[in-house]
Parts: structure tokens; sequence; C-alpha cells
């Protein structure tokens, strides 16, 4: 198995590898259409399923790219990686598919539902404080006694190219797209989203989609530097984590807006579809729908692509339910 050779960015060229290295791991997800929500926004509204996913989100993408590019020797000390939970159950899976160990670090606040999977998947599991200071100290500790391959759960070259496929396949799947808009928190959707349409359609807009009391991208976008926040607090918990210098790159260069929504309209979106498409979204899934209803103008006309990226839901826990 060939070794993935660390970039500083990864290429289009290294999204079609990543392409052809984990179409036997994962599926291609459906597009789904609503007449109510294209009433509803006055946009014809595509959205790209990634909670059907392998793992329940578009994430298993760049970790089995990542893990499957991995030469023998390095693979056999296994993987490492600390997320709030999409990345780790999906980094979870990918290793396991593969046989090889996978040590993750997640705050002790994250969704049992998440912790639940990453042990499925054969994952092992060290807890930390919720603040992304705690996350790293404690990793590093992990990594330093395991030896294993660190993926970084978006920064990583090899994880942007995996999540790059996503918007090739929505591009095969709907002609003519206007806009494409996907939720922001570390960045490596939206990267990926950035690194295929700049080759393939650059005339598609991308917008990323942020919570408002996580809002650290879009004060970034503004700023024209990396603004981080360490501990920040929403019921988008995926969406927590800040940009970095790769994922920094294709957000500044290629993103046409970042737009914001409220707790409360994160939840009424999340609720919203769920009640009218029948599919089952996490929080951090929403905003992106949540930010096209609050500025209709935007999209209004227009076919407008959106990602889903992710179904790992704490049933027990939904957010409208006292």
């Amino acid at each position: 198995m060939e070794d993935l050779t660390q970039t500083p960015l990864p290429t289009f060229d290294d999204m079609l590898a990543a392409h052809d290295r984990i179409a036997p791991y994962i599926h291609r997800t459906p597009v789904l259409t609503s007449s109510y929500m294209n009433a509803l926004t006055g946009s014809e509204l595509f959205f790209k399923c990634e909670n059907f996913q392998k793992a329940g989100a578009f994430k298993v993408r760049g970790a089995t790219n990542a893990v499957f590019g991995l030469s023998e020797d390095a693979a056999a000390k296994g993987v490492a990686t600390h997320s709030s939970g999409n990345h780790a159950l999906s980094l979870s899976y990918a290793a396991g598919r593969r046989g090889i160990p996978c040590h993750v670090v997640m705050p002790r606040t994250a969704p049992e539902a998440k912790k639940a999977a990453v042990r499925g998947y054969g994952g092992i599991i060290t807890e930390c404080e919720p603040s992304t200071s705690s996350r790293e100290a404690i990793f590093a500790g992990v990594q330093a006694k395991t030896g294993a391959d660190f993926v970084h759960p978006y920064n990583d070259p090899r994880v942007i190219a995996g999540q790059a496929t996503c918007s090739r396949e929505l591009l095969e799947q709907v002609a003519d797209l206007d806009a494409v808009i996907a939720p922001i928190g570390g960045g490596g959707m939206v990267s990926g989203c950035c690194l295929t349409l700049s080759t393939l359609a650059p005339r598609i807009e991308i917008y990323a989609a942020e919570p408002e009391q996580a809002d650290d991208a879009y004060r970034s976008f503004k700023a024209r530097r990396i603004i981080a926040d360490d501990a920040p607090v929403t019921v988008a918990d995926g969406l927590k984590v800040p940009l970095k210098e790769n994922t920094w790159h294709f957000v500044s260069n290629h993103v046409t807006d970042i737009l914001t929504a409220s707790e409360q309209e994160i939840i009424d979106a999340m609720k919203l579809t769920w009640q009218r498409m029948k599919i089952v979204m996490e929080p951090s899934c929403a905003v992106p729908l949540a930010t096209i209803l609050k500025t209709p103008g935007n999209f209004r006309g227009k076919r407008v692509g959106v990602v889903i990226t992710g179904g790992n839901v704490d049933l027990d826990n939904l957010p409208w339910i006292p």
C-alpha cells in the first residue's frame, strides 16, 4: 500500500486519488430534494445526505483516505486523533476496516451516542476537558505513548482530499448548481468543497455556515486572519473547533461568505428537516439551512447544494425536548 507523503496543501490530483482509494469503503450518498423547502426559501435546494454515509458522517471520507494511504510499517502502529465525535468514530471505522489500532481523545462532554459508536468500531477513548487546549495536551501524551500516526480531524491534507470527494459526487449528481453551502467548524468539509469546486466549477459560490455562539470562522473571515476560540458553547457540538493553517488557506481564498445562525434558529431548522424530509441529522448539519432561512436573499432563485454532514444524534437528548 502506498505511503501518503504529507504536503502543505492537498491538490486536485490528491482528491482524484482519494476518490479511487476510498471507494470500496464508503457510500455514494444520495441527494434529496423537498418542494416544501424550495417554496419556503425561494430556492432549489439539493441536500447531499452524508448523514447516510458509513459511520454516519462525511468525515469517514477523509479518515479512510488517511488510513488506507499509510505504509504497512506506519499502519502497524495504528492511528490517533482528537475529536468531539464524528472524526473519532470515522477514524475508528476506517482503522477497523484495515485491522489496525485507533486511539481517540474525546471531550468528556461529547454525546454518549458518539462515544458508544467509537467504542463499537474498536476505538480506544481517552477523555479530556471540553477545550481545545485540554484536547491537544492530552492527545500529545497519547501519541507519545503509542507512536500512532496522527490524523488531524481537518487540518491534515489527506483528510481534506478525502472530504473533497463529497462535492465531486455532488457535481456529478446535480447539474448547474449556483452555490454550495456547508457547515464550518475547523473547515475540513468547506476546504474540500473549495478544492474541488475551484477546479471543476469555479463559478459556483461557496458559503460556510456557523453558529453565532461559535463564530470564530466568521470573525476570522472578516478580520482576514485566524481568530480561535478555546471553548465555545453551542448545540452544534461538531462546530466548536477553530480553523487551522491548511483550512484557512482554502476558506480565505475561495469562500464567498460565512453566515451565522442563533441556537434557536439551528434547532428550528433541525426540527423542520426531521419533520419535512424524514431524515435524522445533527444540530451541526442544520446550520446551513438555518442560515438560508435567515438570509434567503443570498440564495433566492438559485440552485443550491446543501451538505448535510452527519446523522449521529443522541436520541435521548434531542435539543427541542426540555
